[in-house]
């Protein structure tokens, strides 16, 4: 990380649930037990589901909350960005912790989730990166078990920190439906993949007897081999998965070339 004492790293907060979220305090107390050089830059207003987007054709609001606490009138990477390059710019942050979200961010989520998002940009801008999620629902309680985040994240960030990852890699750390008694252990995992889709679409009536629509999730278990971050969340465990930026898929890349690579170019002839 480039600086050895707790008392120099400065980490940066951020999510995708809003700037009141309870999860953006829980992620407030884990980060104040690793230093004491905390900011928070968080959305004015929720942005789950929001994914990599930039506000490139909206003007960007900032309010300041306390000394380093901000709201952004945007999207998480917006946060992270206007962090780093403007509220930071005199010293960027050593850390960045996003989350902790509202619910899992396993499997196919991953290509959704803003919390997984601001720690992409913090990763594209050369920053060491963690995504930290609380699981609910699976149980049927959909009471958040908060406790589990907090108890657990400190330690485990302050492994990874130690350890460290490549410069193209961002962590996704993934905490079980259960109470912290209850984790069964800690497993690093492969991103798993749904074996259903769980995106449903509600209509309704305003109103003005206009229909309008909801998306949301069904919460169903499937059955994902052993490895994948669905399978540790399923039975227990926290769930600590190392996702890589570049989406080049080599296998396919060597398959087109070998397909395409000898096919002759057609030049287009000149006119006379």
């Amino acid at each position: 990380m480039g600086k050895s004492a707790s008392k120099a790293l400065r980490i940066l907060v951020t999510n995708d649930d809003g700037i009141h979220a309870p999860g953006l305090k829980v992620l407030e107390k884990i980060a104040h037990k690793l230093t004491r050089d905390v900011w928070t830059v968080a959305p004015e207003e929720e942005q789950s589901g929001s994914a990599h987007s930039l506000s490139l054709a909206n003007p960007l609001r900032v309010r300041k909350l306390t000394a380093r606490k901000y709201a952004i009138k945007g999207t998480p990477s917006d946060c992270v960005l206007m962090a780093v390059r403007h509220i930071m710019k005199d010293e960027a942050p050593d850390l960045i912790l996003s989350g902790v979200n509202r619910g899992q961010n396993i499997a196919d989520d991953v290509t959704y989730s803003g919390t997984i998002a601001a720690a992409m940009e913090g990763t594209q801008l050369g920053i060491p990166s963690i995504a930290l999620s609380q699981a609910f629902g699976f149980g049927g309680n959909m009471k958040l078990k908060w406790s589990t985040a907090e108890q657990f994240a400190p330690d485990i960030v302050k492994k990874l920190v130690a350890a460290g990852w490549p410069a193209d890699v961002l962590i996704n750390i993934n905490f079980p439906d259960v109470v912290p008694q209850s984790v069964t252990g800690i497993e690093v995992t492969r991103q798993g993949k749904r074996d259903q889709s769980l995106v449903r679409v509600e209509e309704r009536i305003d109103a003005r007897n206009n229909p309008y629509y909801w998306l949301g999730f069904e919460r169903i278990l499937s059955n994902p081999p052993q490895g994948t971050d669905l399978r540790a969340i399923y039975e227990g465990r926290i769930s600590i998965t190392p996702l890589h930026m570049d989406l080049t898929h080599a296998r396919t890349t060597n398959a087109l070339n070998a397909a395409l690579g000898t096919m002759p170019v057609k030049r287009p002839r000149r006119k006379a």
